[in-house]
């Protein structure tokens, strides 16, 4: 009798191609597994916790079933009688050491395998927003902050140290990074955004994009697309928005982290576009995304936005009509439980109601995914997946270093006024400093509101950040060890107490320098002044800190205002008043040393504004990016949408200059490219970096065009008195935009260019003639700027 074992099935073979094995499987797999594959499971919610998702609608809908904690086996196993696709935030929902959370991975991982006929694990996916979202993880600047460093290597270089911590524990898929273009800055998620120009987002983000991926940990884009755009600002609100600006200034960054980036993953907007939501759309789902962009990666619905088509946009009855339009339109994978792909699906496809073409076509993108993760491989255990217990230091040095590194290349430094740097040639340094406000010793203010800290540990008081996190004030003291420190907070970030004024007043009339710390604390859903549902109601600093500000401004001791927000916020009242102004957005953990490294000027600021500072609290537009009736104060309204700072603003406490503008040809054919070169000299006695900026400006277009559009970047660090010569080669298809007939589209005419610094200092300007026919710019266009640096002869 033979002893030799029956040959695994194809489909676990990894010899053989990813398509044949996958066929396979589907072959083997009943209806009612196929459906499963596109389901997930959500173990360890709080009992009537909103978690990442949000409350509750308001008609009371329980939109899920929720677990008080892991032990709820028997829910999992039920989930899993078929198989399941994903495993949500094991490690993400309540804090877990890193051997608790492997161990719960494992277990929950062997209960779907042994639960199913098939035995097929699930992918893993957690939040990855400011690094991986776990108690005791690294808390990297928000993403706001990326855009601010005008440094897509080392966003990258941030994104492959999440992704090889977050691979080590088993997780498959991270859900970031943030696409969303900034429309308007009362939105609260303008925090979790890279910045208001979709070139600066789509370069920033495929970056992140390729980190995260290259450490096998699949990226997934959000929130496609349209959703930081809602009427008046508010979370979910309806975007009032037309196809023309959708595909020209939203869509950009999705397409060119999918064509340059190798994203494979995409998540849908929570939002309705011109009454059409996006869970619910197969022109952006499948015809655009996949038909046009080629895009063959998996579609993963935000949480609970299947069940939303029924409960909250109403264009569908119920959970189960809700899942049928969501796949039809292009979501293979219901996250983060299964409610709309569940057993009523299976019965919809019985009935003959829902093709089992379109569960197919689901199934067949997430099992590719599977298989090209290993999961399909006979060998793979759950066991094997993650680390030896003490292999992972999830807040290591090396990670501290690169959140050091980010923060401070992200600071931005809006004004050095009178007062910056506060030591230095002919500066000793202030013997007694008054440290002040909200967040100047509260290092939860430098975190965005998807850190483990401000995310989840609400819900556990008298649970520990798990990280050192030094605040501005303990970095001051740090900074400045021979200086006296008085440390009053003055009030609250929100609120309307007022009592702690005094205090503060006090500190700063008897010290030679006061450093103003104010901004938000984000959170979610009002429990915060920025972050997801904290939209804001106008742009003065929340609470009564705009009231403060007046207060120690009137002591007449210079004042150093710190704004540690994660949105812009109206900062003209400080015009001429404050002693310096400094932009730290939410810096992350090593946030208070960043801070107070570029106020002593032992760190040299480079940061570079992502997004506008608006001089009035409202009546402006909420971006750059506008055409001249909304960009420019012609006269034709009293509102003044100038800014206070303009986009791409930064100082140093070095001096530049960008000339010698060179444009090597004057006429180019609608299909051709041409090179534009500056040369950018570090004319101070500091060493330093310089962002340059090429812009496009169309004079005469079939339609209305921005005034100006970053079109290219580069940041050049320079020695003292060192030059450089910056090209950035600009293909023809680099100035397309969506015609009258919808169709995207290269014009001849005059093209200006524009080279500087920021939005509002481009010294440099010259033209190229675009010649020829009008030419279609398809899918196939060219999406990036090439730039080349170059020492030059100082």
């Amino acid at each position: 009798m033979s002893t030799d074992q029956a040959p695994p099935p194809a489909w676990r073979d990894p010899r053989l191609p990813v398509s044949e094995r996958v066929g396979a499987l589907l072959a083997e797999m009943t209806l009612e597994e196929k459906v499963a594959q596109l389901g997930s499971r959500w173990l360890g919610k709080d009992k009537g916790a909103t978690g990442a998702a949000g409350p509750e609608p308001e008609d009371g809908h329980d939109v899920a079933p929720m677990e008080s904690e892991f032990g709820a086996g028997d829910a999992l196993e039920d989930a899993s009688r078929h198989g399941l696709g994903h495993l949500t935030r094991v490690y993400g929902s309540y804090p877990v050491s890193v051997a608790e959370g492997t161990a719960e991975l494992v277990r929950q991982q062997r209960i779907v395998m042994e639960s199913s006929r098939l035995g097929i694990p699930a992918i893993v996916h957690e939040e990855c927003l400011t690094g991986f979202t776990m108690h005791g993880a690294s808390v990297y600047p928000a993403a706001i902050n990326w855009g601010a460093t005008f440094d897509p290597e080392l966003v990258e270089r941030m994104a492959t140290a999440i992704g090889r911590d977050m691979a080590a524990l088993g997780v498959h898929q991270g859900l970031s990074p943030v696409l969303d273009v900034v429309r308007d800055y009362r939105w609260g998620r303008v925090e979790e955004s890279i910045g208001e120009d979709p070139y600066l987002v789509a370069m920033v983000g495929s970056a992140y994009v390729r980190g995260l991926q290259s450490a096998g940990v699949i990226a997934t884009l959000k929130h496609f697309a349209g959703y930081s755009a809602s009427r008046g600002a508010r979370n979910h609100g309806p975007v009032p928005m037309g196809r023309r600006e959708l595909l020209d200034v939203i869509l950009p960054p999705f397409e060119t982290a999918i064509r340059a980036g190798g994203a494979g993953s995409v998540m849908n907007s929570y939002a309705d576009i011109d009454g059409v939501p996006a869970g619910a759309d197969p022109w952006l789902l499948t015809e655009l995304l996949r038909d046009e962009w080629g895009f063959t990666g998996t579609v993963v619905s935000d949480y609970w936005s299947i069940p939303f088509l029924a409960g909250m946009h109403k264009v569908a009855a119920g959970p189960g009509e809700a899942g049928a339009l969501a796949l039809a339109a292009g979501i293979d994978v219901e996250l983060p439980d299964t409610i709309g792909y569940g057993d009523e699906l299976v019965a919809r496809v019985r009935r003959g109601e829902v093709p089992e073409e379109l569960v197919d076509r689901a199934a067949r993108r997430l099992l590719t995914q599977k298989a090209e993760l290993g999961l399909l491989d006979a060998d793979w255990t759950p066991e094997a997946s993650v680390a030896a217990a003490g292999a992972v230091t999830l807040d290591s040095e090396e990670n501290r270093r690169l959140a050091r590194e980010l923060a401070e290349r992200s600071i931005v430094l809006l004004d050095p006024g009178t007062a910056l740097p506060l030591t230095g040639p002919g500066r000793t340094g202030p013997g007694r400093i008054a440290v002040i406000g909200p967040c100047a010793d509260d290092a939860s203010t430098f975190l965005g509101c998807y850190a483990f800290p401000n995310h989840v540990l609400p819900r556990y008081p008298g649970v520990t950040a798990g990280i050192a996190m030094p605040s501005a004030a303990e970095s001051v003291r740090a900074e400045f060890p021979d200086a006296e420190i008085a440390y009053a907070k003055g009030c609250a970030v929100d609120g309307d107490d007022r009592s702690g004024f005094a205090e503060a007043v006090a500190a700063a009339a008897s010290a030679e320098v006061c450093l103003a710390f104010v901004g938000d604390l984000a959170g979610l859903f009002g429990r915060g002044t920025s972050g997801e549902g904290c939209d804001a109601a106008d742009l003065r600093l929340p609470g009564v800190q705009g009231e403060l500000l007046d207060a120690v401004l009137a002591t007449g001791t210079p004042v150093v205002v710190v704004v540690v927000s994660g949105r812009p916020y109206a900062l003209g009242d400080l015009d001429g008043r404050a002693a310096a102004l400094v932009q730290a957005f939410m810096p992350g953990e090593e946030g208070g040393p960043a801070i107070a490294g570029v106020l002593s000027g032992r760190v040299q600021p480079s940061g570079r504004l992502p997004v506008q500072i608006p001089r009035t609290p409202g009546g402006q537009p909420g971006t750059y990016l506008q055409p001249r009736l909304g960009a420019e104060h012609t006269g034709v309204s009293n509102l003044d949408p100038t800014p206070m700072f303009p986009f791409g603003h930064g100082r140093s406490y070095t001096s530049f200059t960008v000339g010698d503008l060179r444009i090597s040809e004057a006429r180019v054919p609608t299909d051709a490219e041409f090179a534009v070169t500056v040369r950018v000299r570090n004319t101070g006695d500091r060493d330093g970096a310089e962002v340059v900026q090429l812009y496009l400006a169309d004079p005469i277009a079939q339609v209305t065009r921005p005034v100006r559009q970053l079109a290219g970047f580069q940041r050049v660090d320079l020695a003292a008195g060192g030059a450089a010569d910056v090209t950035f080669t600009v293909h023809t298809d680099r100035t397309a935009f969506t015609g009258r007939d919808m169709r995207r589209l290269v014009e001849p005419g005059e093209l200006r260019i524009l080279v500087g610094t920021s939005a509002g200092d481009l010294p440099c300007e010259g033209s190229v003639e675009l010649t020829g026919p009008v030419r279609p710019a398809g899918a196939d266009r060219r999406l990036v700027t090439g730039v080349e640096v170059r020492l030059a002869d100082s």
